[in-house]
């Protein structure tokens, strides 16, 4: 048996599906040998994959290169696996590439894995249809998302709420004060504000920034860190020096440490417009740090009432969760969170579906 893991692309940007995906892997058929293939971007950090370079045209058939789509396909088959079982895709638009490619291999399982919100076509629905359940199985990193997807597909969606090992993650994490040293903070002193994610608009880092410099005027001492990339760096940069937040708002770009670091803040704040689980909100509060976050349906699907809540791009109901949370002991809230977070529950139902999807037909 072996079994194939697609990615859309490699890189930073994708690094948490990475994660999940790796996470999934870890709990194949033990021995089962793993060959990765990237359609595009190219892999990172040594992680051996078969990178395709394909560009977005040619995977999405646009234009003239519709006419080439068979002889794409044709590549894909011939350089599958013999002893292949299970392939594992990484959502829709990786659905649509190689489902026709495996349609011809009913010996082959696939299991598409949804990250988060997708606009879905009356074409893919088609596509899944050709597949029995036993070749064919759905799953999304959380209830919420599994849910919208059954409602608009009409076929069973498994729930595979992503989660890491609690134990392992917090041996890995940096103590506070290494943690700080590491993002140049000050050891002691006012309170510090940690966010984590891609640097693009639906994050919700420019609103973030519009929140904390209200709150700033009475805590002129807090800082702010956001950890991440991307194209929103300029117009983030651009406002941090218009509020004036020059001294106190830092932008470290992308930091492969990252998930050590969450000890270095006091709270940690997820401003998502939209997710499909949000795995900072898990890691913060595996690390003992609690989360502020958007009034979403994943987020209270984690957290339930021990969430601290604001509605998305709304910078002054943020400000004052903000304000509320730099006034009161980050220590107790983190322990509600953790209860209702429940991470050794979380790993064990992880790990056990996980299993599931490389043992059933």
């Amino acid at each position: 048996m072996s079994i194939l893991n697609i990615m859309w692309a490699g890189g930073t940007a994708f690094a948490s599906v990475q994660k999940v995906h790796q996470q999934i892997l870890s709990h194949a058929v033990s021995r089962a040998p793993v060959d990765t293939w990237l359609l595009q971007g190219s892999a990172e950090g040594g992680e051996a994959a078969l990178e395709w370079k394909l560009s977005s045209a040619q995977l999405k058939g646009r234009h003239l290169w519709k006419l080439l789509t068979p002889w794409m396909r044709s590549r894909f088959h011939k350089a599958l696996p013999e002893t292949l079982e299970v392939v594992l895709l990484d959502g829709v638009g990786v659905a649509r590439v190689m489902l026709p490619v495996l349609q011809r291999l009913p010996q082959v399982r696939a299991v598409v894995v949804f990250h988060g919100a997708t606009r879905l076509r009356r074409a893919d629905q088609k596509l899944f249809d050709q597949f029995p359940a036993g070749q064919l199985t759905l799953a999304a990193v959380s209830q919420t998302l599994a849910d919208s997807l059954e409602r608009y597909l009409q076929r069973p969606v498994a729930v595979l709420r992503s989660a890491f090992d609690p134990v392992a993650f917090r041996a890995a994490a940096l103590t506070r004060e290494h943690a700080r040293l590491r993002l140049d903070l000050p050891l002691q002193g006012a309170p510090v504000l940690g966010a984590v994610g891609r640097l693009v608009d639906g994050k919700g880092f420019g609103c973030l920034l519009e929140a904390f410099a209200n709150v700033s005027v009475e805590q002129p001492d807090a800082r702010l860190v956001i950890i991440g990339e991307g194209p929103a760096r300029p117009a983030l940069e651009a406002r941090i020096e218009q509020l004036g937040l020059q001294g106190n708002v830092s932008l470290p770009g992308h930091l492969p440490d990252a998930a050590t670091l969450y000890r270095a803040f006091d709270w940690v704040a997820i401003p998502s417009t939209q997710e499909g689980l949000g795995l900072i909100l898990q890691e913060a509060v595996m690390a003992g740090v609690p989360v502020l976050t958007s009034e979403l349906a994943v987020f209270r699907e984690q957290l339930a009432d021990a969430g601290w809540y604001a509605p998305s791009d709304d910078a002054q109901a943020w400000g004052s969760l903000m304000a509320r949370a730099f006034a009161t002991s980050a220590h107790a809230v983190v322990e509600t969170q953790s209860r209702a977070l429940a991470p050794e529950q979380a790993w064990k139902d992880f790990s056990e579906t996980s299993q599931r999807l490389f043992s059933c037909r």
